[in-house]
Protein backbone atom coordinates (compact mmCIF):
# COMPACT_ATOMS: atom_id res chain seq x y z
CA UNK A 1 0.00 0.00 0.00
CA UNK A 2 1.31 2.98 -1.07
CA UNK A 3 2.62 5.24 2.25
CA UNK A 4 -0.04 8.11 1.91
CA UNK A 5 -2.95 5.04 2.35
CA UNK A 6 -0.76 3.68 5.40
CA UNK A 7 -0.38 6.75 7.30
CA UNK A 8 -4.33 7.41 7.52
CA UNK A 9 -4.70 4.30 9.07
CA UNK A 10 -1.80 5.32 12.21
CA UNK A 11 -4.91 6.82 13.80
CA UNK A 12 -6.43 4.04 16.48
CA UNK A 13 -9.67 2.80 15.48
CA UNK A 14 -9.01 3.43 11.75
CA UNK A 15 -8.45 -0.39 10.43
CA UNK A 16 -11.66 -1.51 13.00
CA UNK A 17 -13.93 0.67 11.49
CA UNK A 18 -12.61 0.10 7.89
CA UNK A 19 -12.47 -3.21 7.96
CA UNK A 20 -16.54 -3.42 9.75
CA UNK A 21 -17.53 -0.87 6.55
CA UNK A 22 -16.15 -3.20 4.06
CA UNK A 23 -18.45 -5.69 5.33
CA UNK A 24 -21.39 -3.72 6.05
CA UNK A 25 -21.18 -1.89 2.63
CA UNK A 26 -20.81 -5.27 0.39
CA UNK A 27 -24.63 -5.70 0.90
CA UNK A 28 -25.53 -2.52 -1.10
CA UNK A 29 -24.07 -4.12 -4.50
CA UNK A 30 -25.71 -7.23 -3.53
CA UNK A 31 -29.01 -6.86 -2.30
CA UNK A 32 -30.41 -5.05 -5.78
CA UNK A 33 -29.00 -7.63 -8.07
CA UNK A 34 -30.02 -10.89 -5.70
CA UNK A 35 -33.16 -9.86 -5.51
CA UNK A 36 -33.09 -9.53 -9.70
CA UNK A 37 -31.37 -13.01 -9.61
CA UNK A 38 -33.77 -14.43 -7.42
CA UNK A 39 -37.02 -13.40 -9.11
CA UNK A 40 -35.72 -14.78 -12.43
CA UNK A 41 -34.93 -17.89 -11.49
CA UNK A 42 -37.58 -18.26 -9.78
CA UNK A 43 -40.45 -16.74 -12.12
CA UNK A 44 -38.39 -15.83 -15.22
CA UNK A 45 -40.40 -12.66 -14.57
CA UNK A 46 -37.74 -10.01 -15.68
CA UNK A 47 -40.01 -7.39 -15.19
CA UNK A 48 -41.27 -7.61 -11.81
CA UNK A 49 -37.53 -8.68 -10.69
CA UNK A 50 -36.30 -5.02 -12.27
CA UNK A 51 -39.94 -3.28 -10.53
CA UNK A 52 -38.52 -5.04 -7.22
CA UNK A 53 -35.25 -3.80 -7.72
CA UNK A 54 -36.35 -0.38 -8.83
CA UNK A 55 -38.97 0.01 -5.77
CA UNK A 56 -36.34 -0.84 -3.15
CA UNK A 57 -34.03 1.60 -5.01
CA UNK A 58 -36.45 4.52 -4.41
CA UNK A 59 -37.11 3.41 -1.12
CA UNK A 60 -33.92 3.60 -0.10
CA UNK A 61 -33.31 7.16 -1.55
CA UNK A 62 -36.38 8.50 0.21
CA UNK A 63 -35.79 6.77 3.79
CA UNK A 64 -31.83 7.02 3.26
CA UNK A 65 -31.54 10.49 4.40
CA UNK A 66 -33.87 10.61 7.25
CA UNK A 67 -31.86 7.65 8.94
CA UNK A 68 -28.67 9.49 8.27
CA UNK A 69 -30.59 12.73 9.82
CA UNK A 70 -31.34 10.97 13.03
CA UNK A 71 -28.05 9.38 13.17
CA UNK A 72 -26.56 12.97 13.32
CA UNK A 73 -28.95 13.97 16.00
CA UNK A 74 -28.71 10.28 17.82
CA UNK A 75 -25.28 8.94 16.87
CA UNK A 76 -24.81 5.50 15.10
CA UNK A 77 -25.35 3.03 17.56
CA UNK A 78 -28.59 4.41 18.62
CA UNK A 79 -30.07 4.65 14.93
CA UNK A 80 -27.97 1.78 12.94
CA UNK A 81 -28.50 -0.82 14.91
CA UNK A 82 -32.98 -0.77 14.86
CA UNK A 83 -32.71 0.55 10.98
CA UNK A 84 -30.70 -2.43 9.87
CA UNK A 85 -32.78 -5.20 11.96
CA UNK A 86 -36.11 -3.52 10.33
CA UNK A 87 -34.17 -3.94 6.77
CA UNK A 88 -33.05 -7.20 7.57
CA UNK A 89 -36.37 -7.94 8.48
CA UNK A 90 -38.26 -7.01 5.61
CA UNK A 91 -35.22 -8.45 3.49
CA UNK A 92 -36.56 -11.93 5.14
CA UNK A 93 -40.00 -11.49 4.42
CA UNK A 94 -39.35 -11.14 1.03
CA UNK A 95 -37.56 -13.80 0.55
CA UNK A 96 -40.20 -15.94 2.49
CA UNK A 97 -42.84 -14.40 0.17
CA UNK A 98 -41.28 -15.41 -2.74
CA UNK A 99 -40.53 -18.55 -1.88
CA UNK A 100 -43.90 -19.55 -0.74
CA UNK A 101 -45.49 -17.69 -3.31
CA UNK A 102 -47.20 -15.02 -1.79
CA UNK A 103 -49.41 -12.70 -3.67
CA UNK A 104 -46.83 -9.92 -5.75
CA UNK A 105 -48.20 -6.42 -3.44
CA UNK A 106 -46.35 -8.10 -0.09
CA UNK A 107 -42.92 -8.47 -1.98
CA UNK A 108 -43.74 -4.76 -2.95
CA UNK A 109 -44.11 -3.93 0.44
CA UNK A 110 -41.43 -5.93 2.00
CA UNK A 111 -38.92 -4.02 -0.65
CA UNK A 112 -40.20 -0.83 0.04
CA UNK A 113 -39.33 -1.35 3.79
CA UNK A 114 -36.52 -2.88 3.27
CA UNK A 115 -35.44 0.45 1.74
CA UNK A 116 -34.71 1.58 5.45
CA UNK A 117 -30.97 0.26 5.10
CA UNK A 118 -28.22 2.68 6.05
CA UNK A 119 -26.07 3.92 4.04
CA UNK A 120 -22.75 2.47 5.77
CA UNK A 121 -20.15 4.46 3.48
CA UNK A 122 -21.42 7.79 4.41
CA UNK A 123 -21.16 6.50 8.12
CA UNK A 124 -17.41 5.89 7.39
CA UNK A 125 -16.65 8.62 5.72
CA UNK A 126 -18.31 10.97 8.70
CA UNK A 127 -15.84 8.77 10.94
CA UNK A 128 -12.66 9.79 8.55
CA UNK A 129 -13.92 13.44 8.79
CA UNK A 130 -14.33 13.62 12.87
CA UNK A 131 -10.19 12.17 12.84
CA UNK A 132 -8.50 14.24 10.01
CA UNK A 133 -11.11 17.31 10.23
CA UNK A 134 -7.51 19.36 10.70
CA UNK A 135 -5.25 17.24 8.53
CA UNK A 136 -6.93 18.32 4.93
CA UNK A 137 -4.30 15.94 3.18
CA UNK A 138 -5.03 12.98 4.93
CA UNK A 139 -8.89 13.82 4.66
CA UNK A 140 -8.41 13.91 1.10
CA UNK A 141 -6.32 10.06 1.30
CA UNK A 142 -9.12 8.86 3.15
CA UNK A 143 -11.61 9.87 1.01
CA UNK A 144 -9.97 8.51 -1.99
CA UNK A 145 -9.29 5.15 0.08
CA UNK A 146 -13.43 4.88 0.47
CA UNK A 147 -13.72 5.48 -3.13
CA UNK A 148 -11.69 2.72 -4.10
CA UNK A 149 -13.41 0.48 -0.99
CA UNK A 150 -16.91 1.74 -3.15
CA UNK A 151 -15.36 0.26 -6.38
CA UNK A 152 -14.07 -2.96 -5.11
CA UNK A 153 -17.44 -3.74 -3.83
CA UNK A 154 -19.38 -2.68 -6.84
CA UNK A 155 -17.18 -4.92 -8.71
CA UNK A 156 -17.09 -7.80 -6.71
CA UNK A 157 -20.58 -7.44 -4.89
CA UNK A 158 -22.68 -8.49 -8.12
CA UNK A 159 -20.59 -11.34 -8.80
CA UNK A 160 -20.84 -12.74 -5.08
CA UNK A 161 -24.55 -12.73 -5.34
CA UNK A 162 -25.12 -13.55 -9.07
CA UNK A 163 -22.83 -16.68 -8.17
CA UNK A 164 -24.73 -18.04 -4.58
CA UNK A 165 -28.07 -17.28 -6.15
CA UNK A 166 -27.50 -19.37 -10.05
CA UNK A 167 -25.17 -22.05 -8.09
CA UNK A 168 -26.55 -22.59 -4.50
CA UNK A 169 -30.37 -21.73 -4.39
CA UNK A 170 -32.48 -18.79 -5.37
CA UNK A 171 -32.75 -17.15 -2.31
CA UNK A 172 -28.85 -17.23 -1.41
CA UNK A 173 -27.43 -14.07 -2.96
CA UNK A 174 -29.67 -11.59 -0.71
CA UNK A 175 -30.04 -13.61 2.35
CA UNK A 176 -25.86 -13.50 2.21
CA UNK A 177 -25.93 -9.59 1.75
CA UNK A 178 -28.53 -9.57 4.73
CA UNK A 179 -26.29 -11.46 7.05
CA UNK A 180 -23.32 -9.65 5.76
CA UNK A 181 -25.39 -6.05 6.83
CA UNK A 182 -26.07 -6.81 10.04
CA UNK A 183 -22.33 -8.42 10.71
CA UNK A 184 -20.87 -5.44 9.51
CA UNK A 185 -23.22 -2.38 11.27
CA UNK A 186 -22.98 -4.35 14.68
CA UNK A 187 -19.12 -4.78 14.14
CA UNK A 188 -18.65 -1.26 13.07
CA UNK A 189 -20.96 0.54 15.66
CA UNK A 190 -19.29 -1.74 18.37
CA UNK A 191 -16.53 0.88 17.82
CA UNK A 192 -17.44 3.39 20.00
CA UNK A 193 -14.20 5.51 20.33
CA UNK A 194 -14.41 6.78 16.35
CA UNK A 195 -17.74 7.31 16.16
CA UNK A 196 -18.79 10.78 15.60
CA UNK A 197 -20.15 12.46 18.76
CA UNK A 198 -24.24 13.06 18.20
CA UNK A 199 -25.35 16.57 17.44
CA UNK A 200 -28.79 16.90 19.45
CA UNK A 201 -30.71 19.40 18.43
CA UNK A 202 -33.56 21.98 20.57
CA UNK A 203 -36.83 20.63 20.72
CA UNK A 204 -38.13 23.80 19.67
CA UNK A 205 -35.71 24.47 17.07
CA UNK A 206 -37.12 24.70 13.37
CA UNK A 207 -36.71 21.25 12.26
CA UNK A 208 -34.20 21.64 8.87
CA UNK A 209 -32.52 19.92 6.61
CA UNK A 210 -29.12 19.53 5.01
CA UNK A 211 -30.83 19.89 1.44
CA UNK A 212 -31.27 23.65 2.49
CA UNK A 213 -27.50 24.14 1.48
CA UNK A 214 -27.78 25.78 -1.61
CA UNK A 215 -24.59 24.09 -2.51
CA UNK A 216 -25.88 20.42 -2.19
CA UNK A 217 -28.57 21.16 -3.81
CA UNK A 218 -26.16 21.84 -6.98
CA UNK A 219 -24.57 18.64 -6.04
CA UNK A 220 -27.62 16.21 -5.31
CA UNK A 221 -29.00 17.28 -8.43
CA UNK A 222 -26.15 16.85 -10.44
CA UNK A 223 -25.98 13.51 -9.00
CA UNK A 224 -29.01 12.60 -9.94
CA UNK A 225 -28.05 12.89 -13.75
CA UNK A 226 -24.76 10.88 -12.74
CA UNK A 227 -26.77 8.31 -11.30
CA UNK A 228 -28.84 8.16 -14.57
CA UNK A 229 -25.45 7.32 -16.42
CA UNK A 230 -24.80 4.39 -14.04
CA UNK A 231 -28.29 2.99 -14.55
CA UNK A 232 -28.31 3.62 -18.42
CA UNK A 233 -24.76 1.74 -18.71
CA UNK A 234 -25.78 -1.41 -16.67
CA UNK A 235 -28.93 -2.04 -18.76
CA UNK A 236 -27.08 -1.12 -22.03
CA UNK A 237 -24.55 -3.43 -21.14
CA UNK A 238 -26.21 -6.11 -20.63
CA UNK A 239 -28.24 -5.85 -23.79
CA UNK A 240 -25.40 -4.96 -26.74
CA UNK A 241 -23.65 -8.47 -24.05
CA UNK A 242 -26.69 -10.21 -25.21
CA UNK A 243 -27.11 -8.98 -28.77
CA UNK A 244 -24.06 -10.36 -29.68
CA UNK A 245 -24.52 -13.61 -28.20
CA UNK A 246 -22.03 -13.19 -25.07
CA UNK A 247 -24.38 -12.07 -21.81
CA UNK A 248 -22.42 -13.55 -19.11
CA UNK A 249 -19.36 -11.07 -20.76
CA UNK A 250 -21.65 -8.15 -19.12
CA UNK A 251 -20.40 -8.66 -15.38
CA UNK A 252 -17.15 -9.12 -16.58
CA UNK A 253 -16.88 -5.75 -18.50
CA UNK A 254 -19.01 -3.57 -15.98
CA UNK A 255 -16.00 -4.81 -13.70
CA UNK A 256 -13.35 -3.52 -16.04
CA UNK A 257 -15.21 -0.14 -15.82
CA UNK A 258 -15.46 0.17 -12.18
CA UNK A 259 -11.67 -1.39 -12.42
CA UNK A 260 -10.97 1.75 -13.99
CA UNK A 261 -12.42 3.88 -11.54
CA UNK A 262 -10.75 1.94 -8.72
CA UNK A 263 -7.11 2.85 -10.30
CA UNK A 264 -8.12 6.49 -10.97
CA UNK A 265 -9.20 6.50 -7.28
CA UNK A 266 -5.82 4.97 -5.88
CA UNK A 267 -3.58 7.88 -8.19
CA UNK A 268 -5.73 10.83 -7.07
CA UNK A 269 -5.31 9.74 -3.75
CA UNK A 270 -1.44 10.36 -3.83
CA UNK A 271 -2.15 13.59 -5.26
CA UNK A 272 -2.66 17.00 -3.46
CA UNK A 273 -3.75 19.25 -6.24
CA UNK A 274 -3.77 22.98 -6.00
CA UNK A 275 -6.53 25.85 -7.41
CA UNK A 276 -10.49 25.46 -6.58
CA UNK A 277 -12.32 22.50 -5.82
CA UNK A 278 -15.42 23.62 -7.43
CA UNK A 279 -13.66 24.14 -10.65
CA UNK A 280 -11.93 20.88 -10.80
CA UNK A 281 -15.14 19.07 -9.81
CA UNK A 282 -17.06 20.47 -12.68
CA UNK A 283 -13.87 19.66 -14.84
CA UNK A 284 -14.42 15.82 -13.87
CA UNK A 285 -18.27 15.98 -14.00
CA UNK A 286 -17.75 17.06 -17.70
CA UNK A 287 -15.02 14.19 -18.56
CA UNK A 288 -17.29 12.12 -17.47
CA UNK A 289 -19.91 13.35 -19.80
CA UNK A 290 -17.78 13.36 -22.68
CA UNK A 291 -16.29 10.21 -21.94
CA UNK A 292 -19.87 8.76 -22.95
CA UNK A 293 -19.32 9.63 -26.68
CA UNK A 294 -17.38 6.78 -28.06
CA UNK A 295 -20.04 4.57 -26.28
CA UNK A 296 -22.43 4.95 -29.03
CA UNK A 297 -19.53 3.70 -31.52
CA UNK A 298 -19.03 0.80 -29.69
CA UNK A 299 -19.28 -2.24 -32.55
CA UNK A 300 -18.22 -5.46 -30.21
CA UNK A 301 -17.30 -6.38 -26.95
CA UNK A 302 -13.58 -5.84 -26.36
CA UNK A 303 -14.49 -1.99 -27.93
CA UNK A 304 -17.13 -1.55 -25.30
CA UNK A 305 -14.48 -2.65 -22.44
CA UNK A 306 -11.70 -0.44 -23.41
CA UNK A 307 -14.49 2.47 -23.58
CA UNK A 308 -16.15 1.87 -20.42
CA UNK A 309 -12.47 1.67 -19.19
CA UNK A 310 -11.51 4.78 -19.87
CA UNK A 311 -14.88 6.25 -18.71
CA UNK A 312 -14.38 4.96 -15.48
CA UNK A 313 -11.36 7.22 -15.02
CA UNK A 314 -13.35 9.83 -14.10
CA UNK A 315 -15.90 8.20 -11.70
CA UNK A 316 -13.40 8.07 -8.54
CA UNK A 317 -12.28 11.27 -9.00
CA UNK A 318 -15.10 13.70 -8.98
CA UNK A 319 -16.81 11.26 -5.81
CA UNK A 320 -13.94 12.42 -4.08
CA UNK A 321 -13.87 15.62 -4.89
CA UNK A 322 -17.69 15.59 -4.10
CA UNK A 323 -16.77 14.58 -0.31
CA UNK A 324 -14.70 17.49 0.00
CA UNK A 325 -17.32 20.02 -1.35
CA UNK A 326 -19.99 18.44 1.16
CA UNK A 327 -17.83 19.52 4.09
CA UNK A 328 -17.54 22.92 2.79
CA UNK A 329 -21.12 23.41 2.51
CA UNK A 330 -23.08 21.56 5.23
CA UNK A 331 -22.74 21.97 9.23
CA UNK A 332 -20.79 19.44 10.65
CA UNK A 333 -23.96 18.39 12.29
CA UNK A 334 -25.75 17.17 9.04
CA UNK A 335 -22.57 16.07 7.93
CA UNK A 336 -23.94 12.50 7.68
CA UNK A 337 -26.64 13.44 6.07
CA UNK A 338 -25.19 15.66 3.70
CA UNK A 339 -23.31 12.53 2.29
CA UNK A 340 -26.32 10.22 1.73
CA UNK A 341 -28.22 12.83 -0.08
CA UNK A 342 -25.41 12.59 -2.79
CA UNK A 343 -26.36 7.99 -2.76
CA UNK A 344 -29.93 9.56 -2.62
CA UNK A 345 -29.41 11.41 -6.08
CA UNK A 346 -27.43 8.14 -7.41
CA UNK A 347 -30.23 6.04 -6.55
CA UNK A 348 -33.13 8.40 -8.04
CA UNK A 349 -30.76 8.76 -11.24
CA UNK A 350 -30.53 4.75 -11.32
CA UNK A 351 -33.78 3.72 -11.34
CA UNK A 352 -34.61 6.77 -14.18
CA UNK A 353 -32.03 5.68 -16.32
CA UNK A 354 -32.20 1.88 -16.27
CA UNK A 355 -36.11 2.21 -16.41
CA UNK A 356 -35.54 4.65 -19.67
CA UNK A 357 -32.83 2.88 -21.31
CA UNK A 358 -34.74 0.01 -20.84
CA UNK A 359 -37.71 1.27 -23.26
CA UNK A 360 -35.44 2.96 -25.53
CA UNK A 361 -33.48 -0.49 -26.05
CA UNK A 362 -36.96 -2.00 -26.36
CA UNK A 363 -37.71 0.19 -29.15
CA UNK A 364 -34.65 0.75 -31.07
CA UNK A 365 -31.56 -1.57 -30.12
CA UNK A 366 -29.33 -2.34 -27.37
CA UNK A 367 -26.86 0.05 -28.85
CA UNK A 368 -29.37 3.03 -28.70
CA UNK A 369 -29.48 2.48 -25.05
CA UNK A 370 -25.95 4.70 -24.93
CA UNK A 371 -27.77 7.80 -25.98
CA UNK A 372 -29.54 7.84 -22.85
CA UNK A 373 -25.84 7.75 -20.96
CA UNK A 374 -24.47 10.64 -23.23
CA UNK A 375 -28.01 12.78 -22.32
CA UNK A 376 -27.39 12.01 -18.84
CA UNK A 377 -24.02 13.20 -18.92
CA UNK A 378 -25.21 15.96 -20.98
CA UNK A 379 -27.42 16.62 -18.24
CA UNK A 380 -25.29 16.38 -15.27
CA UNK A 381 -23.04 18.98 -17.03
CA UNK A 382 -25.26 21.64 -17.56
CA UNK A 383 -26.23 21.76 -14.18
CA UNK A 384 -22.88 21.52 -12.84
CA UNK A 385 -22.36 24.64 -14.87
CA UNK A 386 -25.49 26.82 -14.09
CA UNK A 387 -24.92 25.78 -10.37
CA UNK A 388 -21.38 26.57 -10.61
CA UNK A 389 -21.78 30.12 -8.74
CA UNK A 390 -23.78 28.36 -5.49
CA UNK A 391 -21.05 26.49 -5.52
CA UNK A 392 -18.18 29.31 -4.98
CA UNK A 393 -20.23 31.21 -2.65
CA UNK A 394 -18.90 30.78 0.80
CA UNK A 395 -21.29 28.69 3.00
CA UNK A 396 -23.30 30.50 5.54
CA UNK A 397 -25.07 29.59 8.81
CA UNK A 398 -23.47 26.76 11.45
CA UNK A 399 -20.20 26.18 11.50
CA UNK A 400 -18.93 23.66 8.81
CA UNK A 401 -17.45 20.36 9.12
CA UNK A 402 -14.32 21.12 6.67
CA UNK A 403 -12.65 24.02 8.09
CA UNK A 404 -14.70 25.41 11.03
CA UNK A 405 -16.79 28.00 8.95
CA UNK A 406 -15.44 30.40 5.93
CA UNK A 407 -14.33 33.92 5.39
CA UNK A 408 -16.80 36.38 3.33
CA UNK A 409 -14.79 37.44 -0.03
CA UNK A 410 -13.92 36.56 -3.26
CA UNK A 411 -10.74 33.99 -2.00
CA UNK A 412 -13.23 31.98 0.23
CA UNK A 413 -13.57 29.08 -2.90
CA UNK A 414 -9.89 29.36 -2.92
CA UNK A 415 -8.93 28.47 0.58
CA UNK A 416 -11.70 25.63 0.79
CA UNK A 417 -9.60 24.33 -2.29
CA UNK A 418 -6.29 24.67 -0.44
CA UNK A 419 -7.90 23.14 2.68
CA UNK A 420 -8.71 19.59 0.80
CA UNK A 421 -5.72 19.57 -1.66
Amino acid sequence: MPSPYRAIFAAPGTKGFSAAGLIGRLPISMVGVGILTMISEMTGRYAMASALTGTLALAAAVIGPQVSRLVDQYGQRRVLRPATVISVAAVAGLLLAAAYGLPDWTLFVFAAIAGCVPSVGSMIRARWTVIYQDSPRELHTAYSFESVVDEVCFIFGPIIAIGLSTTWFPEAGPLIAAICLMVGVWWLTAQRSTEPAPHPRDEHAERTSALRSPGLQVLTATFVATGAIFGSIDVSTLAFAEEQGHKAAASLILAIWALGSCIAGIVFGLLHLKGRTERRWVLGICAMAVSMIPLLLAGNLPFLAVALFVSGLAIAPTMITTMALIEAHVPRAMLTEGMTWISTGLAVGVAVGSSVTGLVIDAAGARSGFVVSISAGLAAAAVAFAGYRRLTRPAQGEERSGDGGHTDGADSGEERADHVA
